[in-house]
């Protein structure tokens, strides 16, 4: 029996999108056929750097915009959880962005802007000062406490309507996949994730499945604990701390470049790392892009960030850090 044209056109096309989810990036590569910077690979979340008056330090954010440039991130995000956001002002979050996107001129790597707020009013404000910037792509996490399924929708409606720019939806807490391709057909600048809810690497599975033709990229977050499954499974990338993204970036290439066990090899330097800024939290951040010359101390907002963090800690990472060093770009 022959299969209707029309069904067999929309067939093809979403088989199409399904054999090229998550691997439309490789290599050093980060300008599509279109001229645009394509949205795939290691995108870190910045730091914020603050001054030991406590002040936003913008000198030392736009070194490190340079900085992930030179150790060769596909991207960069700012500001998300990682940033302290939430312990930023207004203007704070305004001149940062401004500062991020100045200092990204003539760099290659895509640049994400974090446009969430505390209510949709808030985050709509962000959205159109983005979008006056021209960042590649912009991001936003759902308001704290907010859970209901069409505040979230609404929210994220307004953002991607305050802003032309695509679209990252960051899901936490339940937001199932089937919601985020309900958002996905509502909302036209919607197309990638950052996916936190839930179990990530069969949710990236799950994308592929159902969402193929909407999502054009599903990202993971945590520290990328599981990045190699992500790729097996096809995931677009991760969104790491700064301080060895390098470590992140080798892996990435090895693995897209065929040498798999070179790449777990890697990214068994990256788990190191790992398993001591989670042991030490955001001050450990801090204190590697001090180590490496990028920030000048290590100062927190975040009350969440003042955990125990002394000499002894200090000296740990040293010692991993200059472990780790010879593999470091920069």
């Amino acid at each position: 029996m022959m299969v209707p044209t029309a069904v067999t056109r929309r067939g093809f096309l979403k088989a199409a999108a399904a054999s090229s989810f998550g691997l439309a990036f490789s290599g050093l590569n980060t300008f599509g056929a279109d001229g645009k910077k394509k949205l795939a690979g290691i995108f870190p979340i910045m730091q914020t750097p603050f001054t030991d008056s406590d002040g936003l330090d913008l000198e030392a954010l736009a070194r490190q915009v340079k900085f992930l440039d030179r150790v060769g991130v596909h991207g960069m995000v700012w500001p998300q959880l990682a940033s302290e956001y939430f312990d930023l002002t207004v203007e704070e979050r305004f001149k940062g962005a401004e500062a991020v996107m100045e200092a990204a001129k003539g760099t290659r790597p895509a640049i994400v802007i974090g446009v969430q707020g505390p209510d949709t009013e808030a985050a709509v404000r962000y959205a159109r000062h983005a979008d006056k910037l021209g960042p590649d792509a912009v991001i936003a996490l759902p308001p704290r406490g907010v859970t209901e399924p069409e505040r979230v929708l609404a929210y994220y409606r307004a953002v991607g309507g305050a802003c032309s720019r695509p679209l990252f939806v960051q899901s936490i807490g339940d937001m199932s996949v089937d919601f985020v391709l309900r958002m996905a057909r509502e909302i036209p600048t919607l197309r990638f994730v950052k996916d936190e809810a839930g179990q990530t690497l069969p949710r990236i599975t799950e994308y592929r499945a159902k969402g193929a033709d909407l999502i054009h990229g599903v990202f993971t977050g945590a520290h990328g604990r599981t990045l190699l499954d992500e790729l097996a499974r096809g995931s677009s990338g991760t969104m790491p701390a700064s301080p060895f993204a390098d470590l992140y970036v080798q892996t990435w290439d090895l693995w897209h470049g065929g040498k798999r066990s070179d790449a777990i090899d890697r990214f068994s330097k990256v788990m190191l790392m790992v398993s001591q800024v989670q042991a030490y939290g955001m001050p450990s951040l801090k204190y590697l892009l001090e180590l490496r010359g990028v920030f000048k101390n290590h100062r927190c907002r975040s009350e969440g960030a003042k955990v125990v963090f002394d000499d002894q800690a200090r000296r740990s990472l040293r010692e991993t850090y200059e472990f780790i060093r010879p593999l470091l770009k920069a």
